[in-house]
């Protein structure tokens, strides 16, 4: 069942004037260490650090509280499955709000997709409750 979704929309030009602008304390503040090695290794590293911004975004309206009620941009992290699939990886505050979210017996399944075509990036965000499977 699906228990939360989430959609955002940037103007990479704006993340280009924050870097421009705040630089390092910007990417500090916002990215996880991992969301900040694989953007500093684009050559489109504004576009990369606005995918990963909307993403947040997208992702703490999946959670059905905006970046409000003690979430912080660094508790939720864009980070790549094996095959380089994007998912979302929570911590803290951001994990406590997806547990809350998760029906007893159900696990929370993240589904997160961006994509960027100059002037915007774009980030959908589904969160999906699965059943457990029963113990023998």
């Amino acid at each position: 069942m699906i228990v939360g979704i989430g959609a955002d929309l940037i103007d990479i030009r704006r993340v280009e004037a924050t870097l421009a602008r705040f630089g390092a304390r910007f990417v500090a503040r916002c990215f996880t260490p991992v969301e900040q090695a694989k953007s500093e290794r684009r050559a489109q590293r504004a576009a990369s650090y606005a995918k990963r911004f909307a993403a947040k975004e997208a992702c703490a309206k999946a959670l059905g509280t905006g970046l409000r009620m003690g979430i912080a941009w660094r508790e939720m992290g864009v980070v790549n499955l094996p095959g380089g699939q994007p998912t979302l990886e929570l911590t803290g505050s951001a994990l406590e709000r997806l547990r809350s979210l998760t029906p007893p017996g159900h696990r929370a399944a993240l589904h997160l997709t961006i994509t960027d075509d100059h002037p915007w990036a774009q980030a959908f965000v589904v969160i999906e409750a699965l059943p457990e499977p029963a113990q023998a």
